[in-house]
């Protein structure tokens, strides 16, 4: 039996009355736009942190630069970032980890306070720690700062005096310092050859010389620094804040907010030009006369007739008089009352006094915004970056510490310690080779143990308290309590502790050779001491 052929036409569907299969589409659960398409208009592509910060490194630099330049609220905001970080200077306070060699705890603490003791005498003195015996050690920290708020970034070299030189510059220690711009590090790439913004790294990716390009002698020169020596010791400084495991340059801490500060900026200059035009044009004239488009018109009377005749001319001449006269009554008429006179205006004239309206009620609370945004950005609370306490309460004054402090602990530990670190190692490691500082065991016993010989911590300034009666009496209270001591009160300050401890032992013993009590006795104590009087001397006995 023959089936019937199905004929299909091309084009045609084979089972019209068959349902579609339904197609699923992939639904995004991150991400989902709204109606209006905020993300989706907005397109970025995949972050590379390093390359990001290659391809903006310049144009940052530069505009970092010309604000802190000529900005003095950006200004002090770098000065505040570099009192709350380091204050006067970050103290050394030596930890050496001696106990393989066997030295006692009073071994120890006398090495501490003689190394100690060195480092300040040589850090604070230009000619022996800076190679153009200009800075000390905390005007370079300083400096360093400066840098890494612009820059992201400071850098410097350590270089080695020979003899002779030393002599003719009446210096004893060779080590010296030579901070450099990071502008000076060139931004240079040759992956192939492991350069990559100017640093030089191995197949394991770890730096090995930094690539300079600085003046001298009115020509550039490019130079390459080791960044270690073949002890390991560091010949070259570089620190800064990495986005990213694969970050080798920073970038400046204003670049998430140059938006906002040219935005606060542009806001500032309009509403201050326009308040200034409104304080020039503040007086109005206002008159019913003919303003300058009506004299225009006047004009075109020229031509008017009248019966053939021409009378434009007339009327004209006709007008001008009648105003003309107008103003020489204004002018002739006055009033005076004592020494002051008041002039008369023409008929019909009013002088109106205008207040500047300039800025308007919305101006203060976006300028406050734009400039906590700055403040959140930079690393320092809104009260110091504005010196606005006006809506300063306790309560919200130790918030805003709290909250900022521990960004300045990181600032302190990440940035400013490290070049201290690695300029203290340096110095150690020379003193102690050169014979200025002794080291039980000598040289060869100092460097197998030079990493816990020269480990310290580097103490900076206490954190700023709205009351020092109460932050005193909470010290106390831990120390009661039991839950802290003395040397992490006394680094909560910025002191060490045994400093304290031999600058109490030296007031005691003034105190007790001048026949006094000590003054560190407690109040109470001293009080409940019985006072006794020194025994009468007897009188001789005749015999």
């Amino acid at each position: 039996m023959n089936k019937p052929r199905v004929r299909v036409q091309a084009g045609a569907v084979a089972f019209p009355n068959a349902a579609a299969q339904a197609q699923s589409r992939p639904t995004m659960r991150y991400l989902r736009d709204t109606g209006s398409a905020v993300l989706g208009s907005r397109w970025t592509a995949m972050p590379d942190s390093r390359q990001d910060i290659r391809w903006a490194w310049d144009r940052a630099a530069a505009l970092a630069a010309d604000f802190i330049h000529n900005s003095g609220r950006l200004k002090g905001a770098v000065d505040q970032v570099k009192a709350d970080t380091v204050g006067t200077e970050l103290k050394l306070n030596a930890q050496p980890d001696v106990t393989a060699l066997g030295w006692s705890d009073e071994e120890r603490s006398v090495w501490k306070r003689l190394v100690e003791k060195e480092w300040r005498q040589w850090s604070w003195n230009p000619a022996e720690c800076d190679l153009r015996g200009k800075l000390t050690i905390p005007q370079i920290v300083d400096v360093s700062l400066n840098h890494f708020v612009a820059f992201g970034e400071a850098c410097g070299a350590l270089e080695y005096m020979p003899a002779g030189m030393r002599q003719r510059y009446n210096v004893r220690s060779g080590l010296k310092v030579c901070a450099t711009s990071p502008v000076n590090l060139v931004r240079d790439t040759m992956e192939f050859e492991g350069l990559f913004q100017g640093v030089i790294h191995d197949a394991n990716g770890r730096p090995q010389a930094y690539r300079l390009r600085t003046r001298r002698d009115g020509m550039m020169e490019t130079r390459d620094y080791s960044a270690r020596d073949r002890f390991g010791s560091a010949l070259f400084y570089h620190v800064f804040d990495p986005k990213d495991p694969d970050d080798v340059r920073g970038i400046s801490e204003l670049a998430p907010v140059m938006k906002t500060w040219a935005m606060s900026e542009k806001l500032d200059d309009a509403t201050l030009q326009t308040a200034v035009l409104q304080t020039i044009f503040a007086a109005t004239l206002s008159s019913p006369e003919p303003s300058a488009a009506a004299f225009e018109a006047i004009e075109t009377l020229r031509e008017v007739t009248v019966d053939g005749q021409p009378i434009g001319m007339e009327l004209i001449g006709d007008f001008c008089g009648a105003l003309g006269a107008r103003l020489d009554r204004a002018r002739e008429s006055k009033v005076a009352i004592s020494d002051s006179q008041v002039n008369h205006l023409g008929p019909g004239e009013e002088l109106e006094f205008k207040t500047a309206s300039t800025p308007g009620g919305q101006y203060l609370p976006f300028s406050m915004h734009l400039q906590r945004i700055m403040a959140r950005c930079i690393g320092v609370t809104f009260s110091a970056f504005t010196l606005d306490h006006s809506r300063a309460t306790y309560s919200s004054v130790r918030m805003e510490n709290a909250s900022i402090w521990p960004v300045v602990l990181r600032r302190r530990e990440r940035i400013a310690a490290p070049i201290c670190q690695s300029i203290y190692e340096a110095w150690l490691t020379e003193s102690v080779i050169e014979g200025r500082i002794p080291f039980e065991g000598g040289v060869a016993a100092f460097m197998a143990n030079r990493d816990k010989a020269t480990w310290a911590e580097w103490v900076g300034p206490p954190p700023p308290t709205a009351d020092d009666l109460k932050s005193a009496k909470a010290a106390t209270e831990r120390l009661g309590n039991r839950t802290s001591t003395l040397a992490i009160e006394s680094a909560a300050v910025g002191y060490d502790p045994q400093d304290i401890a031999a600058m109490r032992q030296s007031d005691i013993e003034l105190y007790e050779g001048y026949g006094m009590e000590n003054p560190y006795m407690p109040i109470d104590a001293a009080m409940s001491r019985p006072v006794t009087e020194p025994a009468p001397e007897s009188e001789p006995v005749d015999g």
